[in-house]
């Protein structure tokens, strides 16, 4: 799909995952990138399973230094330059990131940022790792970062408040050349930023190529969904079964009509691999009802109509989903013919 970064694992974390990273770095000409924290096994076992990227990381904020490393500010200053180094000398990109950016001192940021910076890191990577950030500040970080740094950005956003895919395009439009992202928004807690609504979010809203294939972003997604078995809700944005769908009357009218009038305009279905669909239940209106009859061959009378919408409503307010089989046995109780049955009629 021309996804720029697959960030494959942690190659330390076991056998089977350093296996999973070096078939993945192995098979795929998009860059491949190894996470590992300031430690020498970690960067070791990065760089043994052939990533042309290591992504270090180590905790910044003071409650995590503490209660989580048991390590003091100045260890973290030279764990980062030492592991930035060695990543260097290997020949490998290197990005870093201060984990838990958002709630660290921001002095302590800088003197950690100017560090990785001076020891040569290709990336810095500013990561919301508990999700507090609000696009505002995020986006004034982000600022303050670019401004200081000669290495490229990028950004990590968590979804706590919902607001990982806001706050990763803050980011970006602060300066940032690049957000981390994940399918269906698959993460630690309520997740990351979704890899399908940060991409349209920039191809359609800010109207720039990513050069992502967005036509596959629906096939994607449910490849990640099987085998996750993490199911996608209804209404999650872009590739939810809902997305595209229109149950009230005046929407499902208006789309009939126009699906400018009732969808985004800028993100068709089509763009994203999916389809539109008319939704049946007690919102139906007449328009919607007409055409999945037509949809199933039927050629439905006004008052006919009328009388199917009737019954759909009804059994849509009885908390009941209405199907297509449910549609048919309306329409056939209510007498409406199908086309081929009026053509075998006039023969």
């Amino acid at each position: 799909m021309g996804t720029h970064v697959i960030e494959a694992g942690f190659p330390v974390n076991s056998d089977a995952e350093f296996e999973a990273v070096r078939d993945i770095a192995s098979s795929t000409q998009t860059t491949t990138c190894g996470l590992a924290r300031v430690v020498d096994k970690d960067i070791e076992a990065a760089l043994d399973s052939g990533v042309e990227m290591v992504h270090t990381f180590v905790s910044t904020s003071d409650v995590q230094i503490e209660d989580s490393m048991h390590a003091t500010r100045e260890e973290v200053v030279q764990r980062a330059v030492e592991s930035v180094e060695r990543i260097k000398e290997a020949g490998a990109i290197c990005m870093f990131s201060p984990m838990d950016a958002t709630r660290t001192d921001e002095q302590f940021l800088f003197e950690v940022i100017d560090a990785v910076t001076e020891a040569g890191t290709d990336w810095i990577n500013i990561p919301d790792t508990c999700g507090v950030a609000t696009p505002t500040r995020f986006n004034a970080m982000i600022e303050k970062v670019t401004a200081r740094t000669d290495a490229q950005v990028d950004v990590h956003t968590h979804d706590d408040f919902g607001l990982a895919t806001a706050n990763a395009l803050a980011g970006i439009e602060a300066g940032a050349a690049q957000a981390q992202v994940s399918v269906n928004s698959i993460g630690e807690r309520a997740g990351n930023a979704a890899y399908e609504e940060f991409v349209m979010a920039v191809e359609s809203l800010y109207q720039t190529d990513t050069g992502i294939d967005t036509t596959r972003i629906m096939e994607l997604s449910e490849i990640v969904e099987e085998k996750s078995a993490m199911e996608t809700p209804g209404n999650k944005p872009v590739v939810g079964e809902n997305a595209f769908s229109h149950e009230s009357g005046i929407h499902a009218a208006g789309v009939i009509e126009n699906s400018d009038t009732f969808e985004p305009g800028v993100m068709t279905p089509e763009m994203i691999g999916a389809e539109r669909r008319l939704i049946l239940g007690k919102h139906t209106g007449t328009h919607s009802v007409r055409e999945r009859l037509h949809e199933q061959g039927f050629d439905p009378t006004d008052e006919q109509v009328r009388a199917v919408t009737r019954r759909v409503k009804d059994y849509g307010a009885e908390k009941r989903r209405v199907t297509i089989d449910d549609l048919e046995r309306f329409a056939k109780e209510a007498g409406v013919e199908r086309q081929s049955d009026q053509e075998e009629v006039r023969v």
